[in-house]
């Protein structure tokens, strides 16, 4: 989805249209997330990125797509440029170095 929002609607309240933005984002997440998985594919992840118009844009984390709609609504932006494209992903092992660091501050 590469998709330029407003927050401006002739009928509805800036909150609302801000509500219906993050509702619309969730329910595409979750269709791409149902969808059938290739052959060698643990699950789907997502390229996010995130900015005021098309061509300054930045990466995002998919968990941080709530707070950079947020973020835009208090800034007061009238627009904003959100792409999310589902990709396959396959877990990997942590590295040594990570399970020890974690292992000492059990």
């Amino acid at each position: 989805m590469k998709k330029t929002f407003s927050f401006s609607h002739p009928k509805k309240k800036r909150p609302r249209v801000v509500d219906a933005i993050k509702h619309e984002l969730k329910k595409y997440i979750k269709r791409e997330r149902n969808k059938a998985l290739p052959e060698g594919v643990d699950f789907w992840d997502f390229d996010c990125r995130y900015g005021a118009d098309e061509l300054t844009c930045g990466v995002i984390h998919v968990s941080e797509i709530n707070k950079v709609i947020s973020e835009a609504d208090v800034e007061g932006l009238d627009t904003f440029f959100l792409e999310v494209l589902a990709k396959p992903g396959k877990r990997t092992k942590k590295p040594e170095a990570e399970k020890e660091a974690e292992n000492f501050l059990d």
